[in-house]
């Protein structure tokens, strides 16, 4: 990786660019995923590269959502794996809940390669490999899923996911919790509970609150996301865009 001064003003996320071109070298990000990445990172700039209120809230629903699962599991693709490794697998054993692997451009060697690196990090469940069940709906290799992950879940996680895929999950009957920097694409548009934020940062945030959150009775986790409007959620990330563009000051901290 590139040697990157601690006191360069975008030192965070010029290191979670290094990560994914890392991820590239290592053969587990797509060079299409450092294209992705370049779009969450614009709407990352806009919402002032910080956890916003919205999606502290969105985040509590997703963990509600996650522990009234039955069965929870928690996708993971290329540009996940480089980034928040340590962080997922550390999430996925605090739910009891298998990490699948899924990726648009999906090689073998891919997979594998993704498997192993979670693995390193200390996975002891990563499933995807078998891709014995295929989602209804969708004519990407990306359709192709674990008949005990994926296709029986009845809540899936699904950071930087594809909106076809989000839509044909739910369409399924699944509840299905994105993690999305943009309020406008489809895997937002289309999810249970969209969060809006980057996955840096959902997912310690996740580890985070989820000890309080366990210690709320089920009548009180189901109120919460009774209570949830995702709708309004996203419409409240897209006021606080407006507002802070509207505001022209908060450029001079870029200059």
């Amino acid at each position: 990786m590139v040697e990157i001064p601690r006191d360069h003003p975008r030192y965070e996320s010029l290191m979670i660019r290094e990560k994914i071109v890392k991820g590239v070298e290592l053969g587990i990000t797509s060079p299409q995923g450092m294209i992705a990445h370049g779009r969450g990172e614009t709407f990352d700039y806009l919402i002032g590269e910080k956890t916003i209120e919205p999606a502290i809230r969105s985040t509590r629903a997703a963990l509600a959502m996650l522990l009234l699962a039955e069965r929870p599991v928690l996708s993971v693709n290329g540009n996940v794996a480089v980034l928040v490794p340590d962080e997922l697998v550390k999430l996925g054993k605090m739910l009891n809940a298998p990490l699948e692997v899924n990726i648009f451009h999906r090689t073998e060697e891919r997979m594998r390669r993704i498997k192993e690196y979670l693995e390193e990090h200390g996975a002891e469940e990563v499933l995807g490999m078998k891709g014995d069940a295929t989602i209804p709906g969708i004519s990407s290799v990306r359709a192709r899923v674990d008949r005990e992950g994926i296709y029986s879940a009845d809540v899936v996680l699904v950071p930087l996911e594809d909106g076809d895929r989000c839509k044909a999950l739910v369409d399924m009957g699944k509840k299905v919790i994105a993690i999305d920097l943009n309020p406008l694409s489809r895997t937002s548009q289309t999810a249970t509970v969209s969060i809006v934020d980057n996955v840096v940062r959902v997912i310690p945030n996740m580890i985070e609150m989820l000890p309080q959150m366990e210690r709320k009775p089920k009548s009180e986790l189901e109120l919460f996301l009774a209570w949830f409007d995702n709708r309004k959620n996203l419409n409240d990330v897209l006021k606080y865009i407006s507002n802070r563009i509207t505001n022209m000051e908060w450029l001079v901290d870029k200059e």
